[in-house]
């Protein structure tokens, strides 16, 4: 897909291409705000299976993996064999894992990392693991990847959890639990992992140091103030420049773990009666998990905020909820039967759907039947404002799907009890997700532009321009292997790259834009349909030739 999805997976290719594995770039611009493994390991996956769309999402779709059977094995320990099967369930089919790995960011890594960190911490901390040592140097490797993966929140949020553990437990002043830590090794293992990459991106990029806490247009203070100053101090603050990000409200963010954990959130409930008191290994693990979940909320609470920064949170809240359906309390069947009222009442709400929309005809693409909403974009889920009620008539074989799953779950729910209404749950997740992947293929045309690239890759070579910014039309540098110029492209992601010393001229304005296409020489532009009229005003529009119009966008050439 455009945006941040094709860009990863782009980066990824042009450090195979160019041999630089220590600056990211994008259309030949330093793109300085991430850390880079995830790059790093889809590079990998292109140079054993080639460069295609499947093999980016390899690294992702492995770590969703890992995080289950990490989960599993640590509940496992924890609790038991049963709560952590039930643990491994819950992460592997609740709404947010699912949901936030369509897209090719680096958080269920990062949550993976996390989670091993608190599951290491206890390990070392336990007067009975017979190798503290090996878990410290687990716990201190977790952290190095960590930073290489998502920046400094990777070490805040496991140090900071264990330290809000070890003051509650009134261990912190403790000289024997930090030796058990082995905090000189850690380090060292943490900045041998982590060190040599921010050294050399840092010299790379010079100017090497500043602190100021300021910027705007056409400052440029080098890697080391984008990406530790403004990247986590300012975007903490709310500060970053450019803000090309938007907030999700605290309240939401933590009503949403609801959402993100369905249908397992019912569950919630059952866990406050579990015990939190850490005189044994069920009870202290509790308290971690719980240490954990609050010291990430609250710290996101008072932050800048994406719907996704919550999911290092979710083995966490699988491993209570799963020592909670292992007892099989009354509450635990109590959520047992509101989620068959709750699949019902979808399932129901499907059927009314599909009745609504059951003479609507469906022309085109489902572009067509959307409303854009711009302004919401900056939230991962932004485009979910675009829906209307036309909009489903396209999507009535995915509901389908969804309808039977959910009216699957309502029944295993009402009929069954303890691990059979469990795993009937989970079967009622599968059939949605699928019925969700039904529903992306869909929209594949609306949120990316790879017809539009087949049908670029099908013309007459030629000089290719993006009106706006590159990741309006990221999917179409990978899909091709382009390079582009910018129309008033020098915004958001890559402004800031695009002052540092050799970065390429790849911007232009109206008057170039003018001067190209008026030349004799073949030219391409990709455009929002919307934007369309724009262009016409810098050039006549009988000067523009209609190669292909795709889920809202076009490409146009100065040429029959």
């Amino acid at each position: 897909m455009d945006d941040v999805d094709a860009v990863q997976a782009q980066i990824a290719r042009n450090m195979l291409t160019t041999g630089d594995w220590v600056i990211a770039r994008l259309d030949g611009v330093p793109y300085l705000e991430k850390s880079p493994l995830i790059y790093w390991l889809i590079a990998i996956s292109y140079r054993v299976f080639g460069v295609h769309d499947w093999v980016a999402r390899i690294p992702v779709a492995l770590a969703a993996i890992l995080l289950a059977w990490v989960t599993w094995r640590y509940g496992r320990w924890a609790f038991g064999r049963v709560a952590g099967f039930y643990a491994g369930l819950v992460v592997a089919t609740c709404v947010g894992l699912f949901l936030f790995t369509r897209i090719q960011i680096p958080d269920v890594m990062l949550t993976v990392s996390v989670c091993v960190a608190f599951w290491s911490s206890q390990r070392a901390l336990d007067d009975q693991e017979p190798r503290p040592r090996l878990w410290a140097a687990l716990l201190a490797a977790s952290l190095g990847v960590g930073l290489l993966l998502k920046g400094l929140i990777a070490v805040v949020v496991p140090i900071g959890g264990v330290v809000l553990y070890l003051a509650l437990t009134r261990q912190i002043f403790s000289a024997s639990v930090w030796k058990r830590l082995h905090l000189f090794t850690g380090l060292l293992i943490v900045l041998t992992i982590a060190g040599p990459w921010h050294v050399l991106a840092t010299l790379r990029m010079p100017p090497y140091f500043n602190f100021t806490l300021h910027s705007g247009p056409g400052e440029y203070h080098g890697f080391f103030w984008f990406y530790f100053i403004n990247e986590h101090v300012l975007r903490f603050l709310n500060l970053r420049y450019p803000r090309d990000y938007n907030t999700v409200p605290p309240l939401a963010f933590w009503l949403l773990q609801l959402l993100w954990l369905f249908p397992w959130s019912a569950f919630f409930p059952a866990v406050i009666g579990l015990s939190f008191r850490p005189v044994d290994r069920p009870g202290r693990t509790r308290l971690l998990l719980l240490c954990w979940t609050t010291l990430l909320l609250v710290f996101f609470t008072f932050s800048t905020t994406q719907e996704y920064y919550s999911m290092p949170v979710y083995p966490a809240l699988a491993l209570l909820v799963g020592s909670a359906m292992a007892t099989e309390s009354w509450w635990v069947g109590v959520g047992t039967r509101l989620i068959g009222f709750v699949s019902l009442i979808a399932a129901l709400a499907i059927g009314g759907v599909l009745l609504a929309v059951r003479h609507v005809t469906t022309p085109g693409d489902i572009s067509s039947a959307l409303q854009q909403h711009p302004e919401a974009y900056t939230l991962s889920l932004g485009h979910l404002g675009d829906l209307t009620l036309a909009s489903f008539a396209y999507l009535r074989a995915p509901m389908i799907v969804a309808g039977m799953a959910f009216l699957i779950g309502a029944l295993g729910a009402w009929l069954f009890k303890g691990q059979r209404a469990f795993l009937a749950l989970a079967v009622m997740m599968i059939g949605f997700f699928h019925a969700s992947r039904l529903a992306l293929v869909r929209f594949d045309p609306y949120l990316g532009s790879r017809p539009l690239a087949e049908a670029l890759l099908r013309s007459p070579n030629g000089q290719l321009i993006l009106n706006g910014e590159y990741y309006s039309f990221s999917s179409v540098f990978f899909y091709t292997g382009r390079t582009a110029l910018l129309l008033n492209g020098r915004m958001n992601n890559l402004e800031y790259g695009s002052y540092a010393q050799g970065s390429p001229a790849v911007f232009i304005g109206d008057a170039q834009f003018a001067d190209l296409w008026s030349k004799p020489e073949r030219c391409y532009v990709l455009t929002d349909t919307v934007d369309v009229n724009r262009l016409t005003r810098i050039i006549s529009a009988a000067k523009f030739h209609k190669i292909l119009e795709s889920g809202g966008k076009q490409l146009l050439a100065n040429q029959p």
